[in-house]
């Protein structure tokens, strides 16, 4: 479902990072690779709604978010993607909405909060085996 190139930071990878990530795409199934991208973002997102988070935060955040999303809305628009149709259309109509969220973070004190909420249901439905809630891996 997702890109696995999607990396929501500004600055490159080292060379033993980039190693450690071909491992981790080489050992992981993508199933969980999605996971720990949506674990990611989701916790960025939960940061930046603290109350001391800095503006700036908050627009990386749902920036990063965004990213996210519109990535999987490419992939789900993709004639190769194997999910069913209803699924597929369902998902694009939440990147969709991320979108308009996420637009909405500078004047919203819930939009980063209700990402975050659709992000955790995603989640879920991606829980790899073995994890038995989000938090388990903070």
């Amino acid at each position: 479902m997702l890109d696995m190139q999607f990396q929501p930071q500004l600055v490159r990878p080292t060379n033993a990072a980039a190693a450690y990530g071909n491992i981790i795409r080489e050992t992981e199934s993508s199933r969980d690779i999605e996971y720990r991208v949506f674990e990611r973002v989701t916790a960025a997102l939960e940061a930046a709604d603290e109350p001391a988070a800095h503006f700036t935060q908050k627009i990386k955040a749902a920036h990063d978010n965004r990213l996210l999303w519109q990535t999987l809305a490419a992939d789900l628009a993709d004639d190769g993607n194997a999910l069913p149709a209803t699924l597929r259309a369902h998902l694009i109509g939440l990147a969709i909405w991320v979108g308009r969220e996420a637009e909405r973070v500078p004047g919203s004190a819930a939009a980063l909060r209700n990402m975050a909420t659709i992000n955790h249901t995603i989640m879920q439905g991606l829980r790899p085996s073995g994890r038995t809630s989000d938090a388990a891996q903070a």
